[in-house]
């Protein structure tokens, strides 16, 4: 019998845990009041001088202007100004959907840290073996992964994680060293890209346990988080990845309904510099034309959520994951808004904030499948570009569709993208 392993007291006990995929809106931020505004300025060189020498900045994008926050005065000063133009800056937070006890976080419970299952029905059906115990690569790529942070100290991480940075605090634009988790939602996330079964293996494995870990804290401790920051962290996991000479899979579980300059800005930028960005679809299924952003944008690969559940034999799409473009069906080409794989998103067994493990469902789910996959195969490959990869990410697709199960082998559907790639 094996020992215990005893990290914490407590785990987050949830029955089909919680859908997590961030929706945008505008106005406030995260944990400020509206006297306090988060602001993008554009305009003449000369004039955005001038309000970065009296303001400051937070983030600066080149010819896509800076950011600043300010007070209710001086946003009401800056709108007057006719020299420059003024925008608020977007926030991306997390909609929880709850299913079980009805709490966000769930109960706590005591329980032994051991998981009750090493190996979840996502791993074992990415890896097609449905007896697989442990699982490996992804040696030499890094996963940065953008959320709510990590806990790096969990057993099953703490090898793993290389880089820890927190673009959220507003006292500086990027902290190094910190990336604390208290939302949970990351950790989650990262466990599935690449948890490494801890130190004596018996913990839980991910899709590529020996990919290094970049946590990088973009969301708030409330899960919500300013575009600015997002697209901060995303020019710099690509600059890292230059800096490094590594290849970086940039994995965001997060999202809007509109499309963000910024973010979009800096996922292409991302791509140019080699690095492949891999982002949920969203959970505001199951109309089509209901896929967020950044997922939607054609330099990231969208990612829609499957069921454990068969149709005719095959998984089905979650009924919460968003749709793509369903006039864009069978044209084997990625356009803006268009799924382009899926991946398991329902009812998914991963790491918790406790230390311990828990279970959570949405497209924020499914994205790591992908984004571990991806270390994965690049691993093998690392001659491979990032549209190499994609490339073979959408050859190893297989279409599983929401018609009843009804879908070809292969193919190109606006709910299922390619299909559902796998290790083989």
């Amino acid at each position: 019998m094996k020992k215990k392993r005893m990290i914490g007291s407590a785990v987050l006990s949830l029955a089909m845990g919680v859908s997590m995929f961030a929706t945008g809106a505008f106005g406030a931020g995260p944990q400020e009041s509206q006297d306090t505004y988060r602001v993008l300025i554009q305009g003449p060189s000369a004039e955005k001088a001038k309000v970065k020498e009296q303001y400051g900045k937070r983030w600066d994008f080149g010819n896509q202007g800076f950011t600043t926050e300010v007070n209710g005065k001086q946003y009401q000063a800056l709108l007057k100004n006719k020299n420059i133009e003024v925008s608020q800056v977007g926030t991306h937070s997390v909609d929880a959907r709850v299913e079980g006890n009805g709490k966000g976080k769930g109960d706590y419970t005591a329980q032994a840290a051991y998981p009750s299952d090493q190996t979840p029905w996502g791993i074992q059906a990415i890896y097609n073996d449905n007896y697989i115990q442990a699982t490996s690569g992804g040696d030499g790529i890094k996963v940065a992964v953008l959320d709510t942070g990590i806990n790096r100290n969990h057993i099953d991480l703490t090898d793993n994680v290389e880089q820890c940075k927190d673009f959220t605090q507003t006292t500086s634009s990027l902290v190094n060293g910190s990336c604390t988790d208290r939302q949970g939602h990351g950790t989650h996330v990262a466990g599935t890209a690449v948890a490494n079964g801890g130190y004596d293996g018996a913990g839980i494995y991910g899709v590529a346990p020996q990919a290094e870990l970049w946590g990088y804290k973009v969301l708030g401790d409330n899960g919500s988080g300013y575009s600015d920051d997002i697209a901060g962290a995303i020019r710099h996991a690509a600059d890292e990845g230059v800096r490094t000479g590594t290849r970086v899979v940039i994995s965001m579980s997060l999202g809007s309904s509109g499309k963000d300059s910024m973010i979009a800005s800096a996922v292409d930028y991302a791509y140019s510099k080699g690095a492949l960005v891999v982002a949920a679809a969203g959970n505001s299924g199951p109309s089509a034309n209901t896929i967020g952003y950044p997922g939607a944008l054609t330099n990231a690969v969208a990612v829609a959520s499957l069921d454990n559940s068969f149709v005719n034999g095959t998984h089905k799409v979650s009924d919460f994951s968003s749709r793509g473009n369903p006039n864009t069906d069978g044209d084997y080409y990625i356009q803006e808004r268009d799924i382009e794989v899926s991946a398991p998103g329902g009812g998914i067994y991963s790491t918790a904030v406790d230390g311990n493990y828990t279970t959570m469902s949405g497209t924020s789910m499914a994205t790591p499948h992908i984004s571990g996959l991806a270390a994965k195969l690049w691993s093998a490959n690392k001659s491979w570009t990032n549209a190499q990869l994609r490339s073979e990410i959408q050859r190893r697709a297989k279409l599983y569709d929401i018609k009843g199960g009804t879908g070809a082998a292969t193919g190109d559907d606006y709910a299922s993208g390619f299909g559902f790639p796998r290790v083989k």
